[in-house]
């Protein structure tokens, strides 16, 4: 077999270089060229002529003869020598090749800048700015000597590939020893780490000039299985190569030797990050990246927002360990304003992490007449299919007049088709003002405000009363409870009424509990699946074991008198549990106190409950109705307008505290009620006019996705007003007729 040195791999040169029987059977200038080629050097192509198995068989000398007495034994012998020699040979990679420009090596390992410009011109292909000098800067200072720095670049920039190949300058010049790289969830920061392995893979510059690192990487061939067995001159180069870590080869004499590149998502397992080396020694992250830690859900979120800086400033900079301190890069997107990204950047509030917030207009033009017929040209043209070549030659008409007080921060940013990073700038600023403002200036628009008596998160959880959880005060003559109903969990609330509805939430939680600040449905760790066998089973028995716990147990009065719950409604709407539900209230202990629910949409152009026509059996009250029942279920239930009860319960939380009919919150600490203050604001209501009256219809926000405690708010107020709780003025807006009401229906309301 022919085979030729110059299209030989290096590793594969390596290899054959390291094989016993190859020094045997090939001469001195064969070796030369195999040398050469390993060392990146290409030979002169001539084809060589080596034995078999690309010499990898041990000598034909070493063959058993054909007469030979103990043929067997000697064959045996051979070819597990012949074997051990072939795997060994495909292990080991040999000797390295040389620096191939040890002065371009030293000077990158000083300036993080050089580095970047020298190995990566494929990815800042274009000039720097000055804001870009600036970050690079505070890179490098982070990096080599220490501290915290947050840094705001307009989308497009480059921040991300920054931070990226800072975690590869401070390994392979042996500034750190483990980075560990965190995005918004582990699925970001593994995208991150893929792209780390590919330079480290890929880039013929950084083999080149860090062959200690790259070239044991490269002699993998992708094939992440070969890195427990790898050798270099016989010892294991103990590397790692996984989607979620990275163990750099340890090789002697080499800065990078054995260091750690790990991922993690913020709100994920972070806590203890640690690893142990093969000489025992245990090491903890020293140089934390984070990439855009938050999303957009998470910006919208004040509850999230919070609980991810309070993990910042927890988990994530105690991770070097007691006693030391973690430098940290973290390149953010301001979202909206005071979100995690904003507070972050703020040296007021955060001076630790020396915030650099950058736009990519300094300064807008001045000539707004001509930008607006600008936009205008450039919108017909676009809808007539021009690319907006219209708008662009009219810009190339008027560019000194149109450029006229603009300051844009990076000259040569703009796209081929276009005249100045000016006229990109205010492309997209027309495309889309609010994310241009966001994305690019790092300055988010105000979020728009919604009308003035629909309440925010922040105005519910300072609805608190300084009274203890689960402490009922003295003037409260109802507790009612609601459960709502979900394939993962139960949510639940707790509420005490005066007869005046003028409510206390006493309690509110979910089943399983938590067991944390902040989580989310779809988050849930803690689920009904470990409750019960199948869907109706788990959820049976986590119904069962919250109403004995809400249910079977006196609560506490101010007055030292014990009351206990006395009606409590179950969400029956969710169509996978409805029959369960209905099960459980008929089959319960506490049948008496449960009822199922179902809340209905009554909007504008729909019958209102006041117009319900009363049946025989049928209890009516304040916009909710217990229907007379027949059939299977054979149970009643109660069916309530959900708009209104909304609205009606929107309201007594607007009212003021120690007026009458007002709702308020346990506790005396505003952020302990964020997340539930936060599902309280998840819906927003649209007055509507139809049939001759105006209704309130509420909507979910698109951002907050769990509303489920404020179905159970509502639910409570319902079973309140069955219990008699009245607010001066409400009844005459429902309807009720009040007058005589016989003995047959006097005892079926009871029993409702």
């Amino acid at each position: 077999m022919q085979l030729d040195p110059a299209k030989l791999r290096p590793s594969e040169c390596c290899r054959l270089l390291n094989s016993t029987p190859l020094g045997e059977v090939i001469n001195e200038r064969q070796l030369h060229r195999y040398r050469t080629r390993a060392g990146h050097r290409i030979g002169d192509g001539k084809s060589v002529h080596l034995l078999k198995f690309a010499g990898l068989l041990i000598e034909d000398r070493h063959r058993p003869k054909a007469d030979d007495t103990d043929a067997y034994e000697k064959h045996k012998d051979y070819s597990r020598e012949r074997n051990a020699a072939k795997s060994l040979a495909g292990r080991d990679i040999g000797e390295l090749p040389p620096v191939a420009d040890p002065e371009r090596k030293a000077k990158a390992a000083g300036s993080f800048r050089y580095f970047c410009e020298a190995y990566f011109s494929l990815t800042f292909h274009l000039s720097w700015s000055p804001d870009h000098i600036a970050v690079i800067n505070k890179i490098e200072e982070a990096v080599v000597r220490g501290g915290l720095f947050s840094l705001a670049m307009a989308r497009g920039s480059g921040k991300s590939s920054l931070a990226e190949v800072a975690c590869i300058w401070a390994v392979l010049n042996g500034y750190r020893d483990f980075v560990c790289l965190i995005g918004s969830d582990e699925g970001h920061a593994c995208d991150m780490l893929e792209s780390i392995k590919t330079e480290l893979d890929g880039n013929d510059l950084l083999l080149a000039d860090y062959p200690e690192v790259c070239f044991p990487i490269q002699a993998l061939d992708g094939i992440a299985n070969r890195a427990n067995g790898q050798l270099h001159q016989g010892k294991r180069t103990q590397i790692g190569w996984t989607a979620k870590e990275v163990v750099l080869p340890s090789i002697e004499g080499s800065k990078a030797s054995g260091a750690i590149i790990k991922v993690a998502g913020l709100t994920g397992r972070i806590r203890g990050m640690k690893f142990k080396r093969p000489d025992g020694k245990t090491v903890r992250p020293s140089l934390v990246v984070l990439d855009d830690p938050q999303t957009d859900e998470s910006a919208r979120s004040l509850s999230q927002c919070a609980n991810r800086e309070a993990i910042l400033a927890g988990a994530v900079l105690g991770l070097a360990g007691p006693g030391k301190k973690i430098s940290g890069i973290m390149p953010c997107t301001v979202i909206r304003p005071g979100d995690m990204a904003d507070s972050i950047l703020d040296r007021d509030k955060h001076p630790e992490w020396n915030g650099s917030r950058t736009r990519m207009v300094n300064s807008f033009p001045t000539n707004e007449t001509l930008w607006e017929r600008y936009a205008e040209i450039r919108a017909e043209g676009l809808r007539a299919g021009d690319g907006g070549a219209a708008g662009t030659e009219f810009y190339r008409k008027n560019k000194t007049a149109m450029d006229e007080g603009a300051d844009v921060a990076w000259k040569e940013r703009f796209n081929h088709d276009e005249l100045s990073a000016i006229q990109h700038a205010m492309n997209l600023k027309l495309q889309d003002e609010a994310a241009f403002f966001a994305e690019y200036q790092n300055e988010p628009l105000p979020a728009e405000t919604v009308d003035a008596d629909q309440l925010i998160a922040e105005q519910v959880a300072k609805k608190i009363n300084g009274m203890d959880r689960c402490c009922i005060p003295i003037a409260a003559n109802h507790l009612t409870a609601f459960i709502d109903v979900q394939g993962k969990l139960l949510f639940y609330v707790v509420a005490a009424w005066e007869d005046d509805f003028t409510g206390y939430i006493v309690d509110y939680g979910s089943f399983p509990d938590q067991k944390r600040s902040y989580f989310t449905l779809r988050d849930a760790r803690h689920t009904l699946a470990t409750e019960g066998t199948g869907l109706e089973g788990s959820l049976y028995a986590g119904m069962e074991k919250l109403t004995t716990d809400l249910l079977g147990r006196e609560w506490q009065r101010d007055d030292g008198a014990a009351m206990k719950i006395e009606r409590c409604l179950i969400d029956a709407n969710w169509g996978h549990s409805t029959n369960v539900v209905y099960q459980f209230c008929r089959q319960s202990p506490h049948a008496s106190i449960l009822l199922p629910s179902h809340g209905r949409f009554v909007g504008a152009s729909s019958s209102p409950f006041s117009e319900y026509k009363r049946r025989p059996g049928d209890r009516v009250g304040l916009n909710w109705r217990v229907p007379s029942v027949h059939g299977k279920r054979a149970i009643r239930h109660v069916i309530y307008d959900t708009n209104w009860w909304k609205s009606f319960t929107h309201a007594r939380l607007a009212v003021a505290m120690g007026d009458r009919g007002c709702l308020s919150i346990f506790g005396d600490r505003t952020e302990q009620h964020r997340m539930f203050a936060e599902q309280i604001t998840a819906e927003y209501y649209i007055k509507t006019e139809g049939r001759g009256r105006t209704v309130d219809e509420w909507k979910a926000r698109p951002e907050q996705p769990d509303n489920h405690w404020l179905d159970c708010l509502v639910g409570t107020a319902v079973a309140s007003s069955m219990q008699g709780a009245l607010l001066f003025g409400t009844d005459n807006r429902a309807g009720i007729r009040r007058g005589r009401v016989s003995f047959k229906e006097l005892q079926q309301r009871r029993r409702g």
